[in-house]
């Protein structure tokens, strides 16, 4: 490997592959930095002059160009609603839910996930204190929650947040605003609102990039092989991490629509390299290639282009998908359980 400025390991604790281009990394971090530097300025003067983080057009704009990482924690619980949570439930609530009955099987599961949760980030794999603080979070969702409790892939979720705000209680109710009104009925046993949303994505490629559609049928890679992955971890393990906290940062503002566009951005800017692959593992390797190419490393310009690359994508239009969606499958569960009642 040639040498480089940049560690081994990022700011936030993952160790980079050993394929790593550091050479494109480099290229793309000596025009990044002028833009964080230009950010970190303009976030300065909006949170430093007492102005308002409520929404509005100024800070989804801002929003939309990129937190700085020492804001984050502060205006992901603002926009997103999770600070109006806390305050609604108490400042204290967090701490209340770890200092109540806890149930032992809850902290056993939870302890079982843990040794998976980000094996390649130093915070996770050498520091116990990071370990117990996710297991703290998760635990107390789970007992605050017991529709969702503690679901697999929550532990990615809330990880990345504890990393990010360095805060168990930031974390938490960003955990909690996030299962429960932006991404509702995605973390249950069931899974009912991934399941509707891969069906969503589904739909929206036949609409938007037919060529795609017909060609993943034709082979017949179902669509939750392809994704469920990008549904479950908001992208996070998915790809590179700056990349994923910039969708992160739209996603606490503007919601579930983002996710789609992100979907929507990766399939149709690879769909000539997708339409080359000719038999089931081909095709699967290739949606596992274009979330880390070079194009998801310039976080900057793929953020840009997810508001451009998919077109016009209305909230009402989701909406009306998820509807007919979501009573398709309830038609055929009722015709299977006609099917198998004597």
């Amino acid at each position: 490997m040639a040498s480089s400025c940049f560690s081994k390991v990022d700011e936030y604790g993952f160790e980079r592959p050993d394929d790593f281009d550091y050479e494109t990394y480099e290229d793309f971090m000596s025009q990044y930095l002028i833009v964080l530097a230009k950010r970190a300025k303009k976030w300065a003067e909006l949170i430093g002059e007492g102005k308002s983080l409520k929404r509005s057009l100024t800070v989804k704009r801002y929003v939309r160009k990129g937190i700085p990482g020492e804001h984050r924690g502060l205006v992901w619980l603002t926009v997103s609603g999770a600070e109006a949570l806390r305050e609604e439930w108490g400042s204290d609530f967090y701490q209340k839910l770890l200092n109540g009955p806890i149930n032992q099987d809850i902290v056993d599961t939870v302890k079982t996930d843990l040794p998976r949760t980000f094996p390649d980030n130093i915070f996770f794999n050498a520091a116990e204190n990071h370990q117990q603080q996710l297991c703290n979070i998760l635990v107390a969702y789970a007992h605050d929650n017991h529709q969702v409790g503690y679901c697999q892939g929550l532990n990615y979720i809330a990880g990345l947040l504890l990393l990010v705000t360095k805060n168990e209680d930031t974390a938490f109710w960003l955990l909690k605003v996030l299962v429960e009104r932006i991404l509702p009925n995605y973390y249950t046993r069931t899974m009912d609102g991934v399941i509707t949303d891969i069906g969503v994505l589904e739909e929206l490629v036949r609409l938007k990039i037919p060529e795609v559609h017909r060609h993943v049928s034709t082979i017949g890679l179902p669509w939750a092989v392809i994704t469920t992955k990008w549904f479950i971890c908001l992208f996070a393990e998915v790809l590179p991490i700056e990349t994923v906290l910039r969708v992160w940062d739209c996603l606490f503002y503007e919601g579930s629509k983002i996710i789609f566009r992100v979907c929507l951005t990766l399939i149709k800017r690879n769909q000539e390299y997708l339409l080359q692959c000719g038999d089931f593992s081909s095709l699967a390797e290739c949606f596992k290639e274009i979330t880390r190419d070079s194009l998801v490393i310039q976080c900057h310009d793929f953020m840009q282009s997810i508001f451009k690359v998919p077109g016009s994508l209305p909230r009402n239009m989701i909406v009306k998908l998820r509807t007919r969606l979501a009573q398709q499958r309830q038609s055929q569960m009722r015709n299977n359980w006609k099917e198998c009642s004597p």
